[in-house]
């Protein structure tokens, strides 16, 4: 059964991660281009983006598309706690498993 739970949340953790990445990557494009009228940079490692312009795209981006994917795959674990009454099985603590496993 253990087995079943782990590749359900597998998958549920994937959608959610991905499916919160494309929507804050949609989300900062649009912001950045707000920001500072024009695209963000496509290859921040390219020598002809500016250094200060490709240092803050990285920091920015890496941050927000991050955290979108934290809340995401919290929300997701939420979801599945509350339809399973356990946490997935990869978020389990120790003593949480051995109660289950009893």
């Amino acid at each position: 059964m253990a087995e079943s739970g782990s590749k359900v949340w597998t998958v549920f953790s994937l959608v959610a991660a991905l499916a919160a990445a494309a929507i804050a990557k949609k989300t900062l494009n649009s912001s950045w281009r707000a920001a500072t009228g024009k695209n963000p940079p496509e290859n921040p490692a390219d020598p002809d983006v500016d250094v200060w312009e490709a240092v803050m795209w990285a920091a920015v981006s890496g941050t927000v598309i991050g955290l979108a994917r934290m809340l995401a795959q919290r929300k997701a674990a939420g979801y599945y706690q509350r339809s399973k009454g356990e946490l997935p099985p990869q978020l389990q603590r120790g003593d949480e498993v051995d109660a289950t496993t009893a």
